[in-house]
């Protein structure tokens, strides 16, 4: 039974472009992105990799995100799940503020406490553990089960909510997983054991 998994953040929103701090915000993908969305499709139709159901968030740049993907790999009726769970992580009172103009306002080290922490959330937002603790019940409750049952499950989401999942999946710690990037539009193909633990990973850069 083959039990796949693949993660996709984003491609580049107007605002990654703009430097400015997104969150729960709801701006779309730049031309930049849409070919960067368009790649990562390309890639995984190389692979021959098809699905039997995909997950995103409410916002519409992992939406549209996935929508691109699937018009490439021949499946856009494929069945999708949209839900808040899989949201950015929110960034409250920093949301839609430009990042370089942050850290003359709060100071550089307190902007990277914010942003690289793992338990310091910024103003009315959330941290990546407050992340964690949102998105990994829906993806035991939700996506794991389809996966083990041996559904193919595409995720169109974006990274903080991702590395949460990734966090878990490649046993990092909340020491090493505040450094883990992921590039937008690149594909992760992870292929997990019976007992949901990963068996091979793969990352279509």
């Amino acid at each position: 039974m083959d039990h796949l998994l693949v993660l996709v953040r984003h491609g580049q929103s107007d605002w990654n472009l703009k430097n400015l701090f997104t969150g729960w915000k709801d701006p779309d993908l730049t031309p930049k992105g849409i070919e960067e969305a368009r790649e990562g499709a390309r890639k995984l139709k190389g692979m021959g990799l098809t699905f039997d159901c995909a997950f995103t968030s409410a916002l519409i740049r992992a939406q549209t995100t996935l929508k691109l993907i699937l018009e490439e790999i021949g499946q856009p009726n494929l069945p999708t799940i949209a839900d808040q769970a899989l949201n950015e992580r929110d960034y409250g009172d920093l949301s839609g503020l430009n990042k370089d103009e942050t850290r003359k306002k709060w100071g550089e080290e307190q902007v990277h406490i914010w942003r690289r922490s793992y338990d310091v959330s910024p103003p009315g937002g959330e941290s990546l553990k407050d992340t964690v603790a949102r998105t990994l019940p829906y993806y035991c409750q939700q996506i794991l089960p389809r996966v083990l049952r041996g559904e193919r499950v595409l995720v169109s989401a974006h990274g903080n909510s991702l590395r949460a999942l990734v966090m878990v999946l490649d046993q990092l710690t909340p020491k090493t997983i505040p450094s883990m990037e992921l590039a937008t539009g690149v594909p992760l193909v992870y292929r997990l054991k019976a007992d949901s633990t990963v068996e091979s990973k793969e990352v279509l850069a």
